[in-house]
């Protein structure tokens, strides 16, 4: 299989590591990840190896994974085949989302291509996000941990509530940052906290450990949406691999706009017509965005994400010190530079 992941194998002697000096240092488990999903949709019937295929030639960040091997590695000083199976398993499970988010949310694109429901329909795409659920929990059982198990079903409760919330909230133009972001925690957060939590139950943490990296994972997954919720508006389909300015058109609001809204409520006609029209019709999005940097709105995003980036790092004092460790804290920081 031809991976699509590349990595640098150059070591750096920087506290603050590079993304690709981060990924190098799991970049052979990350490829045994890459054959375990390629071997299980290749078992499946041949609609399923056929998507699984499209979806993994689609690349991607593979933030989830590497994040569960790099905790399991800050405990344990390295990743062994338990680490690798939960990292298959986040994966699948993050894909799964994925799939089903498109559906909900009638995207054609995902990075930069066809999404799956847009090239096979909705109904087959339900069923490989329904069959990538459960090839997650067949694998995890595998493993004979409750501890696990109650980790990954918590999340999967709480990402399915923070769906059917968000689903709620549509259109509403008077959501509140606190409503907002308990839809960051459950969507996107408490994954990326189940990523670091089970990287450390698979690794023998002790309940100190386990639990500190659940609640830097927690933090970075929030920071790392808040990013995604400012880009949004900033960057450019190229690099997002979708439509920028979704979220708005979509009806879903964002930290910005809930921002630009307790600055000035008389821009709440504005955004009402955004939603309304869904798209750029009225109001050119180049407006939307230079409101949105003239209330300073993109700068508070920012800035509550660097709050939660900061509070990752923090939680890691309690681990002696290591090039894993090392990297865990420069993910929150490469997090708030991120272009794309």
């Amino acid at each position: 299989m031809q991976s699509h992941l590349r990595y640098d194998t150059r070591g750096t002697e920087d506290e603050q590591l590079s993304p690709s000096a981060i990924f190098s240092l799991v970049g052979p488990e990350l490829l045994l990840v890459e054959k375990e999903f390629e071997l299980q949709v290749s078992g499946g019937p041949s609609i399923v190896s056929s998507i699984g295929r499209y979806l993994r030639e689609g690349g991607g960040k593979r933030v989830r994974p590497a994040l569960l091997l790099l905790a399991s590695k800050a405990v344990h000083g390295k990743a062994g085949a338990s680490a690798v199976s939960m990292a298959t398993v986040m994966e699948m499970l993050h894909t799964a989302t994925l799939v089903h988010d498109d559906i909900i949310d009638g995207a054609r694109v995902r990075r930069g291509r066809p999404s799956v429901n847009a090239k096979w329909g909705s109904e087959v795409t339900v069923l490989i996000g329904d069959w990538l659920y459960m090839t997650a929990f067949d694998i995890t059982l595998r493993e004979r941990s409750f501890d696990i198990l109650d980790v990954l079903t918590s999340m999967t409760r709480l990402m399915t509530e923070g769906e059917l919330i968000q689903l709620t909230m549509i259109g509403n133009s008077r959501i509140t940052e606190s409503e907002h972001l308990e839809i960051v925690k459950r969507k996107t957060a408490y994954m990326f906290s189940a990523c670091a939590e089970v990287g450390a139950i698979v690794a023998g943490a002790t309940p100190e450990e386990r639990r500190a990296l659940a609640r830097y994972g927690l933090s970075v997954g929030i920071a790392f949406q808040l990013i995604d919720d400012l880009l949004d508006f900033v960057s450019t389909e190229d690099k997002l691999g979708k439509p920028v300015a979704n979220d708005i058109r979509e009806g879903k609001l964002t930290l910005p706009i809930i921002y630009l809204l307790e600055e000035d409520v008389q821009h709440r006609r504005l955004i009402e017509t955004v939603i309304a029209e869904q798209g750029f019709n009225s109001v050119a999005r180049e407006d939307l965005v230079r409101l949105l940097r003239e209330n300073s709105a993109l700068d508070r995003a920012r800035s509550q994400a660097r709050l939660y980036a900061e509070e990752a790092t923090e939680v890691l004092s309690i681990f002696q010190p290591s090039e894993y460790i090392d990297a865990l804290r420069s993910v929150p920081r490469f997090i708030l530079d991120r272009d794309m």
